[in-house]
């Protein structure tokens, strides 16, 4: 079976590769609106009302970014850790990237030789509002990677391919610790769970020829045998979450 080391050094992996042309950024230009004041209304009451409208705004822009919650998973090679997370619903954002090491050693060819720290890992950008980290977690244990699987997933090895769970609160923690245990009393898996669940210290983006790899080389060898079969494992398991995605469809 075809490794991503393998592919490397054949010319598969190792530099930028070309990708659909960007889309035109777009500017949103927000103008104020203009209120008739009428004569009566003291300057100083103008005032505090003007200040009241300005703490509401704000507070609204408050609350649409705190919907957001970050998760970080590492279940073997991110290409198609990334791929499954992308294609569910109220998910916003994937990014591939490394979690576990240092800034010094956060780039693709050192993480490769597995004495770094690092695991390769996805931060996965979510609204609880239409998909909860109990659900991330089922899809990542169901369908992103082999939770058994020590220190490799598929033809990977190494400690950088590990499974793994970088939680960023202590809730995120806790679901994620009831959830293994839930899964090994129902003995789910033939062989014991070996994901650890352990504090995100930093999360470090990957090059950006990692970056919707699944979707920009939708035929390579080794996405078709390791990857493309966790999509299809996921719209049957979850097809109430599934969704295709803008370089899919």
């Amino acid at each position: 079976m075809t490794s991503k080391n393998t592919m490397r050094s054949t010319g598969f992996v190792g530099g930028p590769l070309a990708g659909p042309n960007p889309a035109p950024a777009v500017r949103t230009t927000v103008s104020s609106a203009r209120f008739a004041t009428p004569r009566i209304i003291s300057p100083t009451i103008k005032r505090l009302l003007g200040g009241l409208f300005l703490m509401l705004s704000l507070a609204g822009l408050s609350n649409a970014t705190a919907a957001e919650q970050t998760a970080v998973f590492a279940g073997g090679c991110f290409w198609g850790v990334a791929a499954v997370f992308k294609h569910v619903k109220g998910v916003s954002e994937v990014v591939s990237g490394y979690a576990g090491g240092s800034a010094a050693t956060a780039h693709y060819e050192r993480v490769s030789e597995g004495d770094t720290g690092h695991a390769e890992a996805v931060r996965v950008r979510f609204d609880p509002a239409q998909v909860s980290y109990p659900q991330l977690l089922r899809v990542f244990f169901s369908v992103a990677h082999d939770p058994t699987e020590l220190n490799r997933q598929g033809p990977d090895t190494g400690s950088q391919y590990r499974s793994a769970i970088f939680f960023t609160s202590a809730e995120q923690q806790k679901m994620a610790q009831d959830t293994i245990r839930q899964l090994t009393a129902a003995r789910i898996f033939s062989k014991p769970i070996v994901t650890q669940v352990v504090p995100l210290q930093q999360f470090y983006p990957a090059e950006a020829y990692h970056q919707d790899y699944l979707a920009l080389h939708p035929y390579q060898p080794y996405i078709v045998i390791n990857d493309q079969p966790k999509l299809e494992q996921l719209r049957k398991r979850f097809p109430a979450l599934y969704m295709p995605t803008g370089l899919d469809r």
